[in-house]
């Protein structure tokens, strides 16, 4: 079937707006005004982001079949001690598939691919604040449960998944002009809640002593979590290998693959940990944490939903307004066309 549907061609990175580079990638990309059907099209031929989709497209239905699992094997209706899990495991399923839909229709146009990849940094934002629900619910050392720190802690989380997904949206405007400074806010972006949220855990499995530290089988499981969570963040400020041997891994191999592949492999680990933790410490926690509520589980995730899509709006609404004042640019001064080529929105 697909041998009588011709394919999109590929290009070089000469051949693209400067939008759509990406470090040490120097062929294989989709055509900058792709249309819908094209996009869905390079998902059957090898472009340099057709490993990207698929790597996190096919884990999506791997933790929604864990999600379907829990809800049919778990009493989450009236069990509200699973409800951080459910929220943490609607956060898995989210991310993967927001990166694959970005990573697919980004090639749209130039502001197609600014809105596709809000909503990714939007998704992984909500990921975040899903790992601090449960990671105060089931994981906070036992010396730390009921502590000032745990009792504001979900609210400082929610603080900065507002902030979190405010500057990745950000990180996009000065990425022609200033592509250090805009890959710098967004690692911090990314790289901010993932620490703060580990904090507790951090503690728990690297400097606690004695008494009241948790120590448990999900611990080892923590360990690998954190190794391949770091590794994660090296390739992705790295570009390795591709920065060593430009053109060499465009298509099989770069980063951003082994990015999502670490990244999937390391929730995987992070979801088999909580749960661990979930069903060894269930009856003390009941006993000694603060009580699970819909405020501070699913409440607190709806409402990073709502003011995260009203960000993505406003950038997506300031896309628009950036269109329209470089098009009257344009206009006045149609030499300036070509400098402003490629960024932002034009």
């Amino acid at each position: 079937m697909l041998s009588l549907i011709k394919l999109p061609r590929v290009f070089t990175i000469n051949q693209v707006p400067q939008v759509f580079h990406e470090d040490g990638i120097i062929s294989g990309y989709r055509h900058p005004r792709s249309s819908a059907t094209d996009c869905i099209l390079s998902l059957f031929q090898l472009t340099n982001e057709t490993l990207n989709i698929w790597t996190h497209f096919l884990p999506t239905w791997y933790f929604l079949w864990k999600l379907l699992t829990v809800v049919m094997m778990r009493d989450v209706w009236h069990d509200s001690f699973t409800w951080p899990l459910l929220v943490f495991l609607v956060s898995c399923c989210i991310y993967p598939l927001a990166s694959s839909c970005a990573h697919t229709f980004s090639t749209m146009s130039a502001r197609a691919r600014h809105i596709c990849f809000f909503f990714d940094y939007g998704a992984l934002s909500l990921y975040s604040l899903g790992s601090a629900i449960t990671y105060s619910a089931y994981v906070f050392p036992d010396k730390w449960v009921n502590s000032l720190f745990h009792q504001y802690y979900i609210h400082i989380a929610v603080v900065n998944t507002v902030i979190c997904t405010t500057m990745a949206c950000y990180s996009r405007i000065p990425e022609c002009q200033l592509p250090k400074f805009s890959k710098f806010l967004r690692t911090v972006a990314f790289a901010y809640p993932y620490l703060f949220d580990s904090f507790p855990l951090f503690y728990r499995v690297f400097l606690c002593v004695g008494e009241d530290c948790t120590d448990n089988k999900a611990n080892i499981l923590h360990h690998t979590h954190i190794a391949l969570a770091f590794l994660t963040a090296f390739l992705f400020t790295t570009h390795l290998p591709e920065r060593l041997a430009p053109g060499s891994f465009d298509y099989i191999g770069h980063s951003h693959q082994l990015f999502h592949v670490c990244g999937i492999i390391s929730t995987h680990f992070q979801m088999e940990s909580v749960e661990q933790d979930m069903v060894t410490r269930r009856h003390w926690l009941l006993a000694h944490s603060l009580p699970i509520t819909f405020a501070n589980t699913l409440g607190a995730a709806m409402l990073c939903v709502v003011i995260s899509l009203a960000i993505i709006f406003l950038f997506s609404m300031r896309l628009r307004w950036s269109a329209n004042q470089g098009k009257i640019h344009r206009d006045k001064n149609p030499q300036s066309q070509a400098a402003t080529k490629g960024c932002w929105c034009h």
